[in-house]
């Protein structure tokens, strides 16, 4: 198979960064948007913040306007130590939550010591045609300056066709001193319409934080 390449000629620099041509310095600072990698635009559709909250769910917006959606979570702290981050969803607007999903895991870790590192599956986290919340990290510190950060992204909850996928990364502190790289992903196996999603720990409030919803809009 030939090699695929992709001329920079025609493209500029501004600190160290290229930039397509036609891009200079001084519009860079007045962009207000840009496209999704996905090939779309996000639209921001609504901001929660944890203060010592069970959880944080989406119970409104999540519909068949956006055939993809995207939670990025900013610093969610728990208030146990220790704890995993989890998601749910719904097909009844936040009722009940529990949809069967089937789901992967795997994640890399580093220490600040440097004498701990590891890149691996891991099996604890999956899960089988389980009703259970979906972890989306390993265990994340209380310390004081600790949390939890990434995104989540569900595809076509809408569809009364498919199950509904979902990728999600994130890093985490996890035991005050490792950095957590958390790569999850899986399947609700529903092809009933899911329209609410909610975040919680395994245990425990989340003490701050803040998780915004996207939509995609298409290009």
């Amino acid at each position: 198979m030939g090699t695929i390449t992709r001329s920079l000629s025609n493209n500029i620099t501004t600190g160290g960064v290229i930039l397509p041509a036609g891009i200079t310095n001084a519009s860079v600072a007045d962009v207000t948007s840009f496209a999704n990698a996905s090939g779309g635009t996000l639209v921001l559709l609504s901001t929660q913040t944890a203060s010592s909250s069970a959880n944080i769910s989406f119970t409104t917006g999540l519909d068949s306007t956006y055939d993809e959606y995207i939670f990025k979570f900013i610093n969610i702290h728990p208030a146990n130590n220790n704890v995993y981050f989890r998601v749910n969803a719904s097909t009844n607007g936040g009722s009940s939550y529990g949809v069967t999903s089937t789901t992967t895991f795997f994640r890399a870790f580093h220490d600040e010591g440097d004498t701990a590192t590891s890149f691996a599956y891991f099996a604890s986290a999956d899960q089988a045609q389980s009703t259970d919340a979906i972890f989306i990290s390993t265990e994340v510190s209380n310390v004081s300056d600790n949390s939890v950060s990434g995104e989540l992204t569900l595809f076509n909850p809408s569809s009364t066709t498919y199950v509904k996928h979902f990728i999600s990364r994130n890093n985490s502190i996890f035991n005050n001193n490792y950095t957590m790289d958390d790569f999850s992903a899986g399947y609700f196996n529903t092809t009933s319409a899911i329209n609410a999603v909610q975040f919680t720990f395994i245990t425990g409030n989340i003490d701050d934080g803040i998780i915004k919803m996207y939509g995609v809009k298409k290009s």
